[in-house]
């Protein structure tokens, strides 16, 4: 199955766990059919890609397709801000002609997740970043997937092609704009690689650049990426100035690539996740590090405030469930591994890589209410951020897909 899975084309079905009636009311991801997984298959399919399928079924397919995605520029913050970013709130209905339509980010929204999920197509389940930091069952460690530390193979982590490089091997040319930073990073090359990586610094540079890639075939997929609409809402918040700011920059950003789109060309703009501001009061940030009901019987604490992977000593699984459940069930969604699984949160059920298992929490929090599970010792500076993400709740789940057409 390693060597030959695809999207569309779901694994043999881990034996699950029926799903607790309380954990329906999670918004689950539309895999399959409106998830950042879905939109690259889609657009190379479009464009004669073998073995990928087009699941978002409104896009008409283009011969050259650019993918821009703000890092942490979720749809509900577009529409709150329309004097800041009039560009892209004019995108976001189909006034002009244009599709303009939310897509859900996948579980958890946060950005090594969704970068794997946007550039191999499949969902978590199966590319097997399930989170900001995860255990890797080899050795018994936190894994941070974002800064890939500590290091493993990157693709022993995950081995399945990108639709870049399926693209590429199709005869379609294929480019990625971004910080030169990125470059030679892990998470790109197991999630974004495939044809040629064009470092620049400046958001107007990779602009100008990606237009420049669109006209260099006549089947083009160009992928360009911005980060600093989430560094600014980390640090100060979505309702912050400095994130306004951002917002009006990248705003204007994506105006100037559209002006310059080549014959044949469409833009999509999209993010990787959302973003919520949460209060500094007790009610709305519980201390792990303080709480000695949710540290008893947990050996490490992964993923982040708002979507926490939770791993127990062994023997005391059904203990930390019961407590989590018990302390956090009326602000948090609360699931065993299996349970999560068989609802879905990572993706189809059925759809479940056999090396990702071990991967999950036995316990899994996702937050519905505004509130974070911090860790001030294991993790000062993640604790100290205003903006956080990573649930299940619209903010932070759903992400725009805007299109513009030349």
């Amino acid at each position: 199955m390693r060597d030959t899975y695809r999207p569309g084309h779901p694994s043999p079905a881990y034996e699950q766990d029926p799903v607790p009636l309380a954990l329906h009311t999670a918004p689950l991801p539309e895999y399959g059919s409106g998830s950042l997984a879905d939109l690259l298959p889609t657009l190379a399919a479009g464009q004669g890609v073998p073995d990928l399928t087009a699941n978002i079924t409104e896009l008409t397919p283009a011969d050259r397709n650019c993918v821009f995605l703000i890092d942490g520029l979720g749809w509900e913050q577009i529409k709150a801000h329309p004097d800041e970013a009039p560009y892209l709130t004019s995108l976001l209905g189909t006034s002009r002609g244009n599709t303009g339509r939310p897509l859900t980010a996948g579980f958890p929204a946060t950005t090594a997740t969704s970068l794997a999920s946007v550039g191999t197509g499949l969902p978590p389940s199966a590319h097997g970043l399930p989170g900001y930091t995860v255990r890797d069952p080899a050795t018994g460690e936190l894994m941070n997937q974002l800064r890939w530390k500590p290091w493993t193979d990157p693709h022993a982590w995950q081995p399945y092609p990108t639709v870049f490089q399926l693209a590429e091997a199709a005869g379609v040319h294929t480019a990625q704009v971004s910080s030169p930073a990125f470059a030679d990073t892990p998470l790109t090359r197991i999630a974004l690689s495939g044809g040629i990586f064009h470092g620049r610094l400046t958001g107007e540079e990779r602009m100008d650049l990606a237009a420049g890639q669109l006209a260099a075939g006549d089947r083009s997929l160009v992928y360009t990426y911005y980060s600093e609409v989430d560094g600014n809402g980390h640090r100060f918040g979505v309702d912050s100035d400095a994130w306004r700011g951002q917002l009006m920059y990248v705003d204007r950003l994506v105006q100037r690539l559209a002006a310059q789109l080549p014959p044949r060309a469409a833009l999509y703009v999209t993010a990787d996740h959302g973003m919520i501001d949460i209060p500094f009061d007790e009610r709305s940030r519980v201390d792990f590090d303080e709480d000695w009901e949710l540290k008893a019987g947990v050996a490490l604490l992964g993923g982040e405030g708002r979507a926490r992977h939770v791993y127990a000593v062994p023997g005391a699984e059904s203990d930390v469930l019961a407590v989590w459940r018990e302390v956090l069930g009326e602000q948090f969604w609360v699931a065993s591994r299996d349970e999560a699984v068989a609802a879905g949160w990572f993706g189809p059920p059925g759809m479940l890589d056999e090396r990702v298992y071990g991967r999950l929490g036995d316990v899994i929090a996702a937050a519905h209410d505004d509130v974070v599970i911090t860790a001030s010792v294991r993790e000062p500076n993640e604790s100290a951020m205003v903006g956080m993400h990573g649930s299940m709740t619209p903010v932070e789940q759903l992400v725009p897909l805007l299109e513009v057409r030349s």
